[in-house]
C-alpha cells in the first residue's frame, strides 16, 4: 500500500495579495506600451499613424484578458494538509470496566 506524500508548502497557491500584484504588474506593463503607441501615433508621419493608433485602441482589452490569465498555470492541484484516515470505533467495554486512558 502506498504512503500519500506529505503535502509541499511549494505546491500551495499564491496568496491573493502576491495573485492580485502580479496581475497589477502585467496590466500596468501593457497600459505603458498603449501609451508608448499614443506617443508613436503622434510622431509617426502620414497613414503609418493608424498602426499605433489601432494598437492603442485594442490594447486594453488585451491587457484585461492577459492580466486575468492564471498566473501558475502548470501547478498542481492544492493538496490539503493531511488525511483523513478511517478509525475503527473503540472495542465496546464490558460492563463494569474502567475507560482506559485516552477514551
Amino acid at each position: 500500500m502506498k504512503k500519500p506524500s506529505a503535502p509541499s508548502i511549494t505546491s500551495l497557491p499564491l496568496s491573493p495579495d502576491e495573485e492580485r500584484r502580479h496581475r497589477m504588474i502585467k496590466y500596468s506593463v501593457a497600459m505603458g506600451v498603449r501609451v508608448l503607441c499614443l506617443i508613436a501615433a503622434v510622431i509617426v508621419p502620414g497613414w503609418w499613424a493608424a498602426i499605433p493608433l489601432v494598437l492603442a485602441i485594442f490594447l486594453p482589452y488585451f491587457a484585461v484578458v492577459i492580466a486575468n490569465v492564471s498566473v501558475e498555470q502548470g501547478r498542481v492541484d492544492v493538496q490539503r494538509p493531511g488525511s483523513i484516515v478511517p478509525v475503527a470505533p473503540p472495542p465496546p467495554r464490558a460492563p463494569g470496566e474502567e475507560p482506559r486512558e485516552g477514551q
